[in-house]
């Protein structure tokens, strides 16, 4: 019986692990694509366009519905609305943990 306990005690800490870990690494993606969004609008407003492409504002949205954070407003009509969102975002994951979720 111990045994039997053990070893439920010992999948239970293995599939918290994997969890986090996979939660951790999903999170340095996410990271990693916002830097590649905010470098492409860094580009754009460093050529002073304002308006948000179509490819770039699609982009933003896939990532707000993936960040659940569809709650955050509506589609930015700028490059910098785009660039104040996605900040935003990538602050909220800095500052958060995988066991916070």
């Amino acid at each position: 019986m111990m045994i039997e306990e053990a070893c439920v005690a010992i999948e239970n800490v293995e599939a918290r692990d994997r969890r986090l870990r996979e939660a951790k690494y999903a999170r340095r993606n996410r990271m990693r694509y916002i830097d590649v969004l905010l470098n492409e609008l860094e580009m754009l407003n460093l050529a002073e366009r304002r308006e948000l492409p179509n490819r770039l504002a699609t982009a933003v949205d896939r990532l707000l519905v993936d960040c659940e954070e569809a709650g955050v407003g509506t589609r930015p009509g700028s490059v910098v609305e785009a660039m104040d969102l996605l900040y935003e975002i990538q602050d909220g994951l800095m500052f958060t943990s995988p066991e916070d979720d």
